[in-house]
Parts: C-alpha cells; sequence; structure tokens
C-alpha cells in the first residue's frame, strides 16, 4: 500500500457519510407519517408503526408496521416474519405480524391504548437479518375530552 493515510481518509468519510444519512428518534418524531403513525430506524430501513389510538377496553387490535428504505421507497415484504410487543398500562400483548400488501406487515394483539404504550417490533425480511425498532407511540386515550354525544 502506497498511500495507507489517504485509504484511511477515504474510509473514514465513507463511514461518516452513512452515519449523516441515519436518522436519530427525534429528528423521526418532527416527521409526518405517511400513514398517520410513528416512525423508527431498524438497520438500514424506516418501520412505521400504526396501532389503534383510542378505546379503553382490552381487545383484539390491529397492529401494522409498513417498512421503507431511507428514502422512503417502499421495501416489499412478501416472505418476512415478525413480530410486535406491546406494554400498555400492566398489560403485555404479542403480535405475530405477516405480509400484508406491497410493504406492509399486520397482526392483531390483545390490548387496550395507553398513554404510556410502548411496541418493540422485530421483522427479517426475506433472506436478511432481523432489524428491531422500540416505538412510544403517542397515544390518545379518550377520556371525555369536552366531546359530548
Amino acid at each position: 500500500m502506497k498511500h495507507p493515510k489517504t485509504i484511511a481518509v477515504l474510509l473514514g468519510l465513507t463511514f461518516a457519510a452513512g452515519a449523516a444519512l441515519a436518522h436519530d428518534d427525534a429528528y423521526l418524531d418532527t416527521q409526518k407519517a405517511p400513514n398517520g403513525g410513528q416512525l423508527r430506524m431498524a438497520g438500514p430501513y424506516h418501520y412505521e408503526l400504526v396501532v389503534a389510538k383510542d378505546g379503553r377496553d382490552i381487545k383484539a387490535n390491529p397492529v401494522v408496521v409498513y417498512v421503507t428504505d431511507h428514502a422512503g421507497q417502499k421495501v416489499p415484504t412478501a416472505g418476512a416474519a415478525g413480530t410486535a410487543t406491546i406494554l400498555a398500562g400492566k398489560q403485555k400483548a404479542m403480535a405475530e405480524l405477516k405480509p400484508d400488501g406491497d410493504n406492509r406487515m399486520k397482526g392483531f394483539a390483545q390490548y387496550a391504548p395507553a398513554p404510556d404504550m410502548k411496541v418493540v417490533v422485530s421483522i427479517a425480511l426475506a433472506g436478511k437479518q432481523p432489524e428491531q425498532a422500540r416505538f412510544t407511540p403517542a397515544v390518545a386515550v379518550a377520556q371525555g375530552s369536552g366531546h359530548k354525544h
């Protein structure tokens, strides 16, 4: 190697460019998610989690995750498998996520939305290692917010 310093600088710039493309949770929370959910990084992907936003009763509610790349392009989910672990209040629920459309994974879990809800999503796209993301969806629990019938 004639130019080890040049190679080291180029490698450093390559890794720095990759890091610059990454988005942290605070940044993603400022972005409007296309489907009204919460965005998170999961390795080379963005996951958008959409959960039930209202209701007090624990019942079978949908859990939907949209998968895109960092440019917002749909990533096919055919052949993928995943799980969502939901912690809401003192309840813990699991949903098995299965492909449901171009770039969507869907399952159902027994949960009631809660302001302190936390969700861990793990998805293994076909032929890939699982990628994981943690969510804290802003959930509006209907508690008589001035709306009258």
